[in-house]
């Protein structure tokens, strides 16, 4: 079983950054993906990142403010928050599976998540 553990949410104003890690007991993994679960929404993916091969991939949602990036000498993911908005506040899970991930990726590839950590963004 992979162990994943988040790190780096927090409460910030619009327009701030935040980076958020994620830290895996695993080096086997070769997709791990950020998703998101506002109040009283579904869980979306925000971003997902082809761990061996470097390949990423956004919800239009976060195009061009987030950036997800792996470390694969640490086992851990990162993404990092720019420009946030008050609709970004959610709970954000990190998530992996051990085979790979293209451009469509969903809540249901995955076999292993985080607790979750909160991200609250004021107006």
């Amino acid at each position: 079983q992979v162990q994943l553990v988040e790190f780096g949410g927090g409460s910030v104003q619009a327009g701030g950054s935040l980076r958020l890690s994620c830290a895996a007991s695993s080096s086997s993994i070769n997709c791990m993906a950020w998703f998101r679960q506002a109040p009283g929404k579904e869980r979306e993916g925000v971003a997902a990142s082809a761990v061996r091969f470097g390949s990423t991939f956004y919800a239009d949602s976060v195009q061009g403010r987030f950036t997800i990036s792996p470390d694969k000498a640490k086992n851990t993911l990162y993404l990092q928050m720019n420009s946030l908005k008050p609709e970004d506040t959610a709970m954000y899970y990190c998530a992996a599976r051990i085979s790979g991930c293209g451009a469509a990726w969903s809540e249901g590839d995955f076999e292993h998540w985080g607790q979750g950590t909160q991200v609250t963004v004021s107006s």
